[in-house]
């Protein structure tokens, strides 16, 4: 884990006893990216999936990150070992009564982001505290599922998680000063820096890059470009990593088009109409690099 500043050392060392186990439920890339960065600061972590299968494959990204670090000389080897000891899983929530908080990072869905968080409201101990990694969906209306409203934040983290350096943090209308604090301190604890959001569709990131993913796919639509024109132009002039469909094919698809139409119902503005050709390829199941095949094709990558 690199080296935290002094001060939030300092903030960290009194919450320390009390955020030693941290649960992650959903045992996706974001889940997993969340699980792996967690262990790495030497909090004990409990993985959770519905699907067996998934916590397995969740496991198995773990070891391949931390083994990328180890070839490439940043992390020891017998460390890479006791961060995968300090991960353990389960296929039910009830086994989160220990947690001292729990990040939810399932799929997109605000129906099924309120059934785990009523659910997990009745498991974990009052004091817990509960935080969604939802990209864009409100806070307010997930903490309402729950009696416990102040201690519910959002904590988005940037895929993928191990490298990506920064966590939106977002306050519901109820969270509590306290509940706040501790979740920067944690993030910050995670070797995160913050940035934080008031609980507004979208939050900062997404409000932002959302818009502009869609419309390269308008550009793509309307034949403004090919889409390697189209990826090209953005990223050298605009000096961008990688292009916006490209992107958009490492997010998914599908996340992309949950978060337009978050963005537009919640909005209500035309301009975050989502554009017909990104509904078209979600409804054709090309969800991007994760199935092989989304904007571009990876059957043969």
């Amino acid at each position: 884990m690199a080296t935290q500043p002094t001060a939030v050392l300092r903030g960290f060392s009194s919450m320390a006893a009390r955020f030693s186990v941290l649960g992650v439920v959903g045992a996706g890339q974001m889940g997993s990216g969340i699980a792996q960065v967690a262990a790495t600061a030497s909090l004990d972590v409990i993985l959770s999936d519905v699907d067996q299968r998934a916590l397995d494959r969740g496991m198995q990204t773990i070891k391949a990150s931390l083994t990328k670090f180890v070839t490439k000389g940043t992390l020891g080897q017998e460390e890479a070992e006791k961060i995968m000891k300090r991960v353990q899983t389960t296929t039910t929530l009830e086994d989160f009564h220990s947690a001292d908080v729990v990040i939810e990072a399932v799929a997109e869905n605000e129906a099924l982001k309120r059934r785990i968080f009523s659910e997990l409201d009745k498991i974990v101990a009052k004091e817990a505290i509960l935080a969604s990694n939802t990209s864009s969906i409100s806070i307010t209306r997930i903490a309402a599922a729950t009696q416990r409203p102040e201690r519910v934040i959002g904590m988005h983290f940037m895929n993928p998680v191990p490298l990506m350096k920064l966590v939106e943090i977002v306050r519901g209308i109820a969270t509590d000063d306290a509940v706040f604090e501790d979740t920067k301190q944690l993030a910050h604890w995670l070797g995160k820096t913050v940035c934080c959001s008031k609980d507004y569709p979208g939050f900062i990131v997404n409000r932002v890059l959302m818009p502009m993913i869609n419309e390269a796919f308008y550009a793509l639509y309307e034949g403004v470009a090919s889409a390697q024109d189209i990826d090209l132009g953005m990223k050298l002039g605009t000096n961008q990593p990688m292009g916006p469909l490209t992107l958009a094919d490492f997010i998914g698809l599908d996340t992309c088009l949950a978060i337009m139409r978050v963005l537009h119902d919640g909005l209500g503005d035309s301009k975050y109409r989502p554009c017909p050709l990104l509904v078209q390829y979600v409804d054709a199941g090309w969800l991007g690099k994760k199935v092989g095949k989304g904007v571009y094709n990876y059957s043969k990558l």
